[in-house]
């Protein structure tokens, strides 16, 4: 909960794939809150009613989860809807003639998402979808300690650099700093 509230406001991109994070924390803990408390939540140091608070969240987590049938897999709506919202104001920086950094920022790593959507057995998920699965898939073997190939490496780097640079267009977009011409 400390940790998401900090990155949503600093960097939203660190703070869907840490989002996807607590939800595979989540279900790796088989949404159990108590054993969530013992494995997480007591290893925070905060005062007890700071860590309380952290647990209500948890457990609003896994009602969601829940409730919205992301058990197993998918990702909670309040995830999703940040998918939505960086989608949209892609595509408005994609048409707006101020944007050509990002625009070529785009272009050079829409090669690498066309190839992993390809890899992804034409399951229909959104381009950004698909950038933040491959940080995030990326994240995963090398906290795991797997090989990763020299050409990954360099797919993931790019997609990370566009993923920063919308992020933080993001940002300067909520604080009213992007003006866009359409």
């Amino acid at each position: 909960m400390i940790i998401a509230q900090k990155k949503r406001k600093e960097n939203i991109a660190e703070y869907l794939l840490y989002m996807w994070q607590v939800e595979d924390l989540i279900r790796a803990n088989g949404f159990d809150l108590q054993r969530i408390r013992e494995n997480v939540v007591a290893r925070y140091d905060q005062p007890e009613a700071m860590r309380e608070a952290i647990s209500r969240w948890y457990a609003e987590l896994i009602d969601m989860m829940r409730s919205e049938g992301v058990m197993e897999k998918g990702h909670v709506q309040i995830n999703t809807n940040v998918i939505i919202a960086l989608t949209d104001l892609h595509l408005r920086l994609l048409k707006s003639p101020k944007e050509m950094v990002y625009q070529a920022a785009y272009y050079k790593t829409l090669p690498f998402i066309v190839q992993l959507r390809a890899k992804s057995g034409g399951e229909e998920v959104p381009e950004l979808e698909t950038c933040f699965t491959a940080v995030y898939g990326f994240l995963l073997l090398k906290m795991q300690g797997r090989e990763v190939t020299k050409e990954t490496t360099e797919a993931v780097q790019q997609i990370s650099t566009f993923l920063a640079i919308l992020a933080s267009k993001y940002t300067a977009d909520l604080n009213g700093e992007l003006p866009l011409e359409e």
